[in-house]
């Protein structure tokens, strides 16, 4: 039996995840804001789900839900860092108080998870770190660029991380989910207080009030929780996850983009080395 630790456990993929983490067996440390929003997790599974309300951006309430965590089950064994939330605004519209929420809610409340978890997972010399970031991160959309500059933080230290903490027995998985049916673009959307209208047919075409994909998207929340589960109980986890066929065909078609301009502009990359020499003569 293992014990997750999932953050942002009311609503959407993690509400998902924990009910099938709960299901197949396994202990779930659940959290969010509102810890009353948790309570039906705690009636269906009383002995095997712990409910703790928890704002990502406070380290204080960040330690102190880890060392809740542990000594009601022992051993944080699969952490996720799913709790965060959308923004829309383009980049001149956003404000510094915006902004600075912006990566707190996404970047650094995700880190300040795994520093206070590291040391109980080096420990034991196991452990798995989910961190969810978007198809937003490889491919990014007007007026989602703070949004996914933050997801783009989180992949790096998490591609930095798993070098770091692999030969110490715990691994690093970094889900990019494309669209899904939850309220990421509804009630968990944010967007900037400021409107420029110069940009209303680019970041303002998706703005909320202009958005009306919301409730239409292709993902399946719980088949997404069904193969989080299934990934991390692979011997081998992927280092990136891609979740839903929109994920996958966006994704690789960026990256099919990627490879044909690094070919088209390889002769002028490859111009800038130091020349090399030969009998004395330069060769350009």
């Amino acid at each position: 039996m293992s014990t997750w630790f999932i953050t942002g456990a009311s609503s959407g993929l993690g509400a998902a995840l924990a009910r099938a983490v709960l299901s197949h067996g396994d202990r779930a440390v659940i959290t969010a804001r509102s810890r009353a929003s948790l309570q039906e997790f705690v009636q269906d599974y009383p002995e095997t789900a712990l409910a703790i309300s928890l704002d990502v951006t406070d380290r204080v309430r960040v330690a102190k839900a880890v060392e809740t965590a542990i000594k009601q089950f022992e051993s944080i064994d699969v952490l996720v860092n799913n709790a965060g939330h959308g923004y829309r605004g383009a980049i001149e519209e956003a404000t510094k108080e915006e902004t600075d929420e912006v990566f707190a809610a996404n970047f650094f409340g995700p880190v300040a998870l795994i520093q206070h978890v590291l040391p109980h997972m080096r420990q034991r010399g196991t452990g798995t770190i989910v961190n969810v970031s978007s198809i937003g991160a490889p491919v990014s959309n007007s007026g989602s660029g703070y949004y996914t500059a933050a997801k783009l933080a989180l992949e790096g230290v998490s591609d930095a991380l798993r070098h770091e903490v692999a030969p110490l027995g715990i691994r690093i998985m970094v889900l990019e989910p494309g669209a899904f049916r939850t309220d990421f673009a509804g009630r968990s959307l944010a967007q900037s207080s400021v409107v420029i209208d110069d940009y209303a047919q680019t970041a303002g075409a998706r703005r909320k009030e202009n958005d009306h994909t919301h409730g239409t998207q292709p993902g399946d929340p719980d088949r997404a929780a069904q193969a989080i589960l299934a990934a991390v109980q692979n011997e081998n986890v992927p280092f990136r996850l891609l979740l839903g066929s929109d994920a996958v065909r966006v994704v690789k078609q960026d990256y099919q983009d990627r490879i044909a301009e690094i070919d088209a502009w390889t002769h002028l990359s490859q111009s800038t080395d130091y020349a090399r020499e030969k009998n004395g003569h330069a060769l350009g």
